[in-house]
């Protein structure tokens, strides 16, 4: 617990420079070294050894928050993805007894979908708004697992998932649906006080509710990734929390669903 509190205190001044202080291109730069980070993470998670297949992948995860801040241009996609399938396949071919087909599919789908779901935070920035809505795929996620987590130390009873997940509980997900929707509420009060936006509450409890019920999907799918390949945490880097994907597996999936949101019901406005 000490460890998670220490990290949260110099992490959280880190991202709130360089998400509402510092110019929007250090928005993908950010984003881009979680991804690799993250990419590393999954490779090995996966039972990938060869260092040319995870180097391919940790280079597709750092480029693709470039590629969508620079307007995701279709021609650099396919130009891109075929090359990575190239390399990918160029490494595995000579390794083909040892390399089954399924690691390489594992590869590519982590390598591809967690930089780009992260990647939303990235268009979030680009958003006239974005001092207003650049954190809400943090704050829901993150107060969420905190709430749930702390519920489920005070009132859990009733396991939610014991086989993927045996310290999640019933009563701690519903903390955390709970804490993730009053605190994105607080959080669009606050927002109103600093920056006089005009705030629609009934559209950011739907981003509270909504955006907390998938991060806790996001959590329990990465938990599934763990059990199924038998290791406690992806990683190390953040002490007390493990690695970039046990700190952001719920933000991974939050933050494409916050952006739908912003489009479909956005909840901020400037008067």
């Amino acid at each position: 617990m000490r460890n998670r509190i220490l990290v949260s205190i110099a992490g959280i001044p880190i991202l709130l420079l360089v998400l509402l202080v510092l110019p929007p291109i250090y928005t993908p730069i950010l984003i881009s070294a979680l991804a690799m980070v993250a990419s590393f993470e999954t490779s090995r998670a996966l039972g990938v050894t060869q260092i040319r297949m995870q180097a391919y992948s940790i280079l597709l995860a750092g480029a693709v928050p470039f590629w969508v801040y620079y307007g995701e241009g279709p021609l650099p996609a396919l130009c891109g993805l075929l090359l990575y399938v190239i390399l990918l396949f160029a490494a595995a071919l000579p390794s083909h007894y040892a390399i089954e087909v399924g690691l390489i599919g594992g590869v590519f789908f982590f390598s591809v979908f967690a930089p780009y779901f992260l990647s939303s935070i990235v268009r979030i920035g680009l958003n006239p708004l974005r001092h207003c809505y650049i954190l809400v795929p943090l704050v829901i996620p993150f107060l969420s697992d905190a709430c749930a987590m702390f519920s489920g130390m005070l009132f859990g009873k009733h396991k939610l998932a014991p086989d993927i997940s045996p310290k999640k509980t019933k009563e701690g997900s519903i903390g955390g649906l709970l804490g993730g929707t009053f605190g994105i509420l607080l959080y669009g009060f606050i927002i109103h006080l600093v920056l006089g936006a005009e705030v629609n509450y009934a559209f950011l409890a739907i981003y509270g509710l909504l955006g907390s019920a998938i991060s806790q999907i996001g959590d329990l799918s990465f938990s599934y990734v763990k059990r199924q390949n038998k290791i406690k945490d992806f990683g190390s880097i953040f002490p007390g929390h493990g690695g970039v994907l046990d700190r952001f597996d719920s933000v991974i999936f939050c933050a494409p669903v916050i952006e739908i949101l912003i489009i479909l019901i956005p909840a901020f406005q400037m008067g």
